[in-house]
């Protein structure tokens, strides 16, 4: 369990790893692979920007199902190098921060700093989240790959 975003209800992390961090005490994980590269880890919700709304909805119904807090954790999936490290993929961080922002949309807004920045990133750049999901490394890699 992380112990910086533990007391928060809303998590925000990348990778496996940190879906193991933040995920451990949470009611859900929602993995978002905006390009559907990585394979979700096991019991994860999947996410994009296109189910933002939707999940927010989700997330709203079921903390009401349960009477009480319903601790999420949003993991950004990342990218994997070539050496096996996790690359940072604004794909994933834009489509976090929909859903980061779909779920305080509906109420659910005790974020931690990194679910809040993941939140903001999406936001401020709103408008332009289309054309940067699609001009990102992930996205001319799988171009090029004739994916």
């Amino acid at each position: 369990m992380s112990e910086s975003q533990s007391s928060y209800q809303v998590r925000f992390d990348w990778g496996r790893a940190g879906a193991a961090a933040i995920g451990a005490d949470a009611d859900t994980v929602i993995w978002v692979d905006q390009l559907g590269e990585a394979p979700a880890p096991d019991g994860a919700v999947t996410g994009s920007l296109e189910r933002a709304a939707e999940l927010g909805a989700w997330a709203l119904a079921e903390q009401e199902r349960l009477g009480g807090r319903f601790r999420i954790a949003v993991v950004a999936a990342g990218a994997e190098r070539a050496d096996g490290s996790l690359r940072f993929a604004v794909e994933d961080l834009l489509a976090a921060g929909a859903i980061i922002d779909a779920i305080a949309e509906v109420g659910i807004d005790h974020q931690s700093p990194e679910a809040a920045a993941a939140a903001a990133a999406y936001t401020g750049l709103r408008n332009a989240t289309r054309h940067l999901i699609s001009a990102s490394v992930s996205a001319r890699e799988i171009r090029a790959a004739g994916a």
